[in-house]
């Protein structure tokens, strides 16, 4: 690993009292997928979430520790969240398009940037479809809203919606959990595609899709990280027996 996105030095959450999260250390690089599986609650969504400091919404949340991306501490008091949040987009478990047009949906982060121009927001919604593999499925009804679209359909908009925003991550919490097997099929060769651009951090329950789709893996159980390696080496041969154990099948 040389080119690292993120650095994670001894991470610790709490929510109130409860620790969610113990003692994480990983680093994360770019232009990669890196896959967080372990049953559920493990505490997997929860580290996602850090990455973009989305945990900062709920309350009684505390982090310790450091979460630096490219050398930069995520936690300081100089790090504007809002700016965080546009480098490091989100895409949820299930998909949530905004009431309005497809469009639109795509237009609303660079419109709050400050792009008026109908021309240069034609040519961002044009390539973040085109991104997204949706263009040519979407391009003569533009207009329409974004709730006539398919379940997989609409995931792929919730991503060409964050790619619009020029991040340098794309984060995704069990993208295709509410998904058939067809439209899981295209999310993930989305996702393989995507990684020439962006960096991935790809929270799964399913563990084939981990296997298909990342380059590094990192299994969590009870809010810690019992285990971080390229993805070949956790499903192959794995150091911790919990981690055998949960890859195949004996918990979970």
């Amino acid at each position: 690993m040389e080119n690292i996105i993120f650095e994670v030095n001894h991470l610790n959450l709490f929510y109130g009292e409860k620790q969610a999260l113990m003692d994480l250390n990983m680093k994360i690089e770019k232009n990669a997928i890196t896959a967080l599986i372990g049953p559920s609650g493990c505490g997997k969504s929860t580290f996602l979430r850090c990455l973009n400091r989305m945990n900062d919404l709920i309350d009684g949340c505390r982090v310790e520790g450091e979460i630096l991306i490219e050398g930069k501490d995520m936690y300081n008091g100089d790090m504007n969240v809002v700016d965080l949040r546009t480098r490091v987009g989100m895409v949820f478990q299930k998909p949530n398009p905004f009431p309005m047009s497809i469009f639109d949906n795509i237009a609303y982060g660079p419109r709050c940037q400050g792009i008026k121009d109908k021309k240069v927001l034609s040519q961002i919604v044009e390539q973040s479809l085109q991104r997204a593999a949706l263009w040519d499925e979407v391009k003569d009804r533009l207009k329409d809203s974004a709730y006539g679209l398919s379940g997989g359909q609409q995931q792929r908009l919730c991503i060409a919606r964050a790619i619009a925003m020029e991040p340098e991550v794309i984060l995704m919490d069990e993208p295709t959990s509410a998904l058939d097997p067809i439209s899981t099929n295209k999310i993930e060769e989305l996702a393989i595609e995507l990684k020439k651009d962006y960096t991935i951090v790809i929270v799964t329950h399913n563990m084939q899709q981990a296997a298909r789709v990342s380059d590094y893996t990192a299994f969590f159980l009870l809010g810690e990280m019992v285990e971080f390696d390229m993805t070949s080496v956790i499903f192959q041969n794995p150091k911790d027996k919990r981690t055998e154990d949960y890859i195949t099948g004996r918990f979970g």
